[in-house]
């Protein structure tokens, strides 16, 4: 079994449902799932758009980075998510894996770690919620130490809700 962290992010269709639906999906899929709260945060990047509902998610599978890739891609499009090579658009449903293991890669379809959560303050405040000492391979660095570092200062606002349990 491999520990993978993702990211999920929502700011159309209802978030909170969105992401609510998804983590049911992952409960299914997925073993020893540990969930964040929820986070409401500012967009990051991309046209004017409302604001995004994150958490993040740990959890064990077999899957290889690829085959996770493939299911997670399943669950977003479950939701709506119609990708079209844009970056930081708004959007029904987004899932990154930010860590698989310990492992380190760089392919077309797949950097891990993912390459820009170390400064993605909607990334870390959850992560450290659910894995503060969960080290960056490429950094060497606790999650905790990654966010204490964190130059990213848009808003990360805990939300008080059931979903999330």
């Amino acid at each position: 079994m491999n520990s993978v962290v993702v990211s999920l992010g929502s700011n159309l269709n209802d978030p909170l449902k969105q992401l609510a639906v998804a983590l049911e999906y992952m409960r299914e899929e997925f073993t020893s799932l540990q969930v964040s709260s929820f986070y409401l945060t500012d967009p990051v990047g991309g046209p004017d758009q409302p604001d995004f509902v994150n958490a993040c998610a740990l959890f064990e599978t077999q899957l290889s980075p690829a085959q996770l890739l493939t299911k997670l891609q399943q669950i977003e499009a479950a939701s709506g998510r119609t990708r079209d090579g844009r970056r930081n658009e708004p959007r029904s449903l987004d899932i990154d894996i930010i860590l698989y293991a310990d492992l380190v890669l760089d392919e077309p379809d797949i950097t891990l770690p993912h390459p820009r959560f170390r400064k993605r303050r909607f990334v870390l405040e959850p992560l450290a919620e659910i894995g503060p000492h969960l080290t960056d391979p490429v950094s060497g660095k606790t999650i905790l130490e990654l966010l204490q570092h964190c130059p990213d200062s848009h808003r990360v606002e805990r939300i008080e809700t059931e979903l999330s349990a």
